[in-house]
């Protein structure tokens, strides 16, 4: 999935509660979410001249009586109220594995035998712990929900909430399994026995924070 069509259905939803233009469709996505994910007002723009071109919206006049670029108000056609309520009807889809850095980098680190994998993981739980506590913090300050909008922004902090004890929780796991690699491969040195590590033909049993042999080192 394009990662712009969170934005592009969120704009056709909210087109069908009012005729809107580009800026006061950014000030209402981020009021309702909390400000979380910060829209610029040239890719609101953006993706409604696509959703035009693709007969989702069309243009309804000005918002004012100057006629400035930028005030031209939207409202959805049929085929965009249809694809509201199919959005709206449907699942988020998991078509393709969306790219986490973390994950990313900690796969990496394991590969690189200069890497300190320990540390990494060590710095990274210690920012997301901080950024867990300012969101506790939030969720602390905001706990009534006297209107729609608030209880919006609580559900955003929830999820966000959430996904940050997700990841400490890997994060241990992760040092769980960086410890029990180290000591499976002493003991293999120990018995002598060579450790995964030095087993070229079988690269997925290279040992989690050692790296894999170079290709040059082993020819």
């Amino acid at each position: 999935m394009s990662t712009n069509q969170p934005i592009r259905h969120s704009l056709l939803a909210l087109l069908a509660e009012e005729p809107m233009y580009g800026a006061r469709l950014r000030t209402e996505f981020e009021a309702r979410t909390g400000g979380t994910w910060p829209l610029n007002v040239g890719q609101v723009y953006t993706t409604l001249a696509r959703l035009e071109r693709d007969g989702m919206v069309e243009a309804a006049g000005q918002a004012d009586a100057s006629g400035e670029q930028g005030t031209i108000t939207y409202r959805l056609t049929e085929q965009g109220r249809a694809a509201v309520e199919r959005w709206w009807g449907s699942p988020v889809g998991r078509d393709a594995t969306p790219r986490n850095e973390l994950a990313i980098k900690l796969a990496l680190a394991v590969t690189m035998p200069d890497v300190d994998v320990a540390a990494v993981v060590q710095t990274q739980r210690t920012a997301t712990m901080r950024h867990l506590q300012e969101l506790t913090r939030l969720k602390s300050a905001s706990a009534s929900a006297d209107t729609p909008t608030d209880l919006a922004w609580q559900l955003v902090l929830d999820n966000l909430v959430y996904t940050a004890e997700a990841e400490v929780r890997w994060l241990d796991h992760v040092e769980s399994r960086l410890a029990r690699s180290a000591a499976q491969s002493r003991a293999a040195r120990g018995a002598g026995m060579p450790s995964a590590s030095d087993q070229p033909d079988d690269p997925s049993s290279a040992p989690l924070g050692r790296g894999r042999q170079a290709a040059g080192d082993r020819s």
